[in-house]
């Protein structure tokens, strides 16, 4: 991978949201891209010695499932012939990333349906927190997809600002400084542009919104300011997404601000996955728990597994846990093949295979149908920006379930227009769009549920205010109320969220605690007034805690 170099040749790095030091290495704006290339390089490197097969253009249909609810293999559909066919397994593993189309649009690729996660849930894998979807506060606003300003533009220096004239006809160049208003320097100083994502989608929202200081009259949009940072180191360490802006908008960035919008962009949440626990908190390597989901046989890694992100992700932590679940999967999957089970019998593929054929000859014979999977699918989209995004309340998502449920039924009232058997993309799509409801449905339940404000979950009538006596001692008196409430709230809701489906294809919710013995919770306290007194008591009763629990260990010694 072709990371960017200091001048004495050490790996560049920067910073990302929601940290203070620079711990992220770079290749350029394109460092995903980059490491595409170079792990596509070694598949192909690989499929040449004859050690890998690929199969492209095909659809993962469902796992296969014995008796015992092991899973054998998986269905699979050629999207170039709409053939079917069922390929038998030691292990099946996904990694099919998350589910944006969900949202209509979002930065996500046009091929994340949430698909494949879909007919694994429905046919017994768990779903872990699927409530805690990710908006990223940086994306260009288009017809057909939102396009992402990575947050490597803020981290080389770009700036978010708003004329503080609501809707200012002046070139954004000729604006002087005093009429600017860098609200997000502004609000958090320590911080500056690169606060935690979560919290930048909110302030842009709320300063476009309730503010009424969107810098255009009939589009919700903020600028990002890159035209102070030279030109050469730009073009060196920001190309990849410049020319993106302009390829899309026709303006450069180089001496124009860019217009900017938050944008749905990464799911927290995907199918629960098991690992093996060492003694000291980590994971044993070759275990067969690693990375399986709760059927056994079936794995998942990267966007598609719930487990390394809880309810928030930090800035370019999705590269670590990809490159992570994908490292540790392999020696799994090692251990898996070599403990080889008997061959199974051919009639529990075959039975898979007619099952599928069944469901697509009745989905082509939906000629007569008064619904648009098409248009459906705009509406599904508008209803979830609408119900569970930046801002979230319990009467919204509870209306947005209820409607959610009313276009399911609809969708079996679907048409399809072309019922060839030649790359026939709208069944693809149909199928697709059917599969969306289930995670929609176990999204607006998880976050109806959980009164809180978490990570990336924000329900205003649940936030924590923050300190509003002047005099010291009182306001010492309210920071204790505070604690308390804290560690009241964080004994209900550290857990994560189970979803497990229904026959009917409703979400049946539970929970898990969550492990902290590595790295226990503590208040986030970004922009809170009164910060500093509630960190003070906080640290208090973290320390207290520490004393009483060095004195048991004594006297367990003794």
């Amino acid at each position: 991978v072709p990371f960017n170099r200091t001048p004495e040749g050490f790996r560049d790095q920067r910073r990302f949201g929601g940290t203070l030091y620079k711990r992220t290495s770079f290749a350029g704006a394109t460092t995903g891209q980059q490491l595409l290339y170079a792990l596509d390089e070694q598949v192909r490197r690989r499929e040449v010695e004859g050690k890998v097969k690929k199969w492209e253009f095909w659809d993962f249909l469902g796992p296969v499932l014995d008796d015992a609810g092991h899973c054998r293999g998986a269905v699979c559909q050629d999207l170039v012939t709409m053939q079917f066919r069922a390929f038998p397994a030691d292990a099946v593993v996904l990694a099919t990333g998350g589910c944006g189309l969900l949202y209509g649009r979002s930065t996500m690729s046009m091929v994340c349906t949430g698909s494949a996660v879909s007919r694994a849930y429905r046919a017994g894998a768990w779903y872990g927190n699927g409530e805690f979807i990710q908006v990223h506060p940086t994306a260009i606003p288009g017809a057909d997809k939102l396009r992402l300003m990575s947050e490597s533009a803020r981290g080389e220096g770009g700036r978010v600002w708003v004329p503080r004239t609501p809707q200012d006809a002046r070139d954004p160049r000729d604006i002087p400084e005093a009429d600017r208003f860098y609200f997000l320097e502004d609000r958090y100083p320590k911080y500056g542009n690169l606060v935690p994502r979560d919290i930048a989608t909110r302030e842009i929202f709320d300063v476009c919104t309730n503010e009424g200081l969107s810098v255009e009259k009939d589009r919700l949009c903020v600028y990002l300011d890159l035209t102070h940072i030279p030109r050469e180191t730009l073009d060196r360490k920001l190309g990849g997404i410049l020319e993106i802006y302009e390829k899309f908008q026709g303006v450069d960035p180089r001496v124009m601000p860019m217009k900017i919008f938050p944008a749905v962009h990464y799911s927290m949440g995907g199918l629960w996955v098991d690992y093996e626990r060492s003694a000291a908190g980590g994971m044993v390597e070759g275990a067969v728990r690693n990375q399986r989901t709760s059927v056994p046989g079936l794995y998942a890694i990267g966007e598609c597994d719930y487990q390394y992100h809880g309810a928030n992700r930090l800035g370019a932590n999705s590269l670590l846990s990809c490159i992570f679940s994908g490292l540790f999967v392999a020696p799994t999957l090692k251990a898996v093949c070599e403990d080889r089970r008997s061959a199974d019998d051919a009639r529990l593929f075959d039975a898979a295979v007619r099952r599928e054929e069944e469901r697509h000859r009745a989905l082509l014979g939906r000629t007569a149908g008064v619904e648009n999977p098409y248009d459906l699918h705009q509406q599904l989209g508008v209803l979830m920006t609408r119900a569970a995004t930046v801002v979230r309340r319990n009467d919204q998502l509870e209306s947005a379930y209820g409607q959610v449920c009313d276009l399911e039924d609809r969708w079996r009232r679907c048409a399809v227009s072309d019922t060839g058997n030649w790359t026939n993309q709208n069944v693809v799509f149909t199928k697709a769009l059917g599969d969306m409801f289930p995670l929609a449905k176990l999204i607006l339940k998880g976050a109806l549920l959980r009164d809180e404000c978490r990570g990336a979950h924000f329900k205003p009538d649940c936030a924590m205010p923050g300190i509003v006596e002047s005099d010291p001692s009182a306001a010492r008196v309210e920071a204790e109320r505070w604690c308390d409430r804290f560690e009241e709230n964080t004994r209900k809701w550290l857990k994560s969220t189970i979803a497990e489906c229904r026959p009917d294809g409703s979400p049946a919710i539970t929970y898990q605690d969550v492990d902290t013995s590595l790295i226990p919770p503590r208040p986030r306290l970004y922009g809170l007034v009164g910060a500093d007194v509630i960190e003070e008591v906080w640290k208090e009763r973290q320390a207290g805690q520490g004393e009483s629990s060095r004195e048991a260990t004594v006297a367990a010694a003794t």
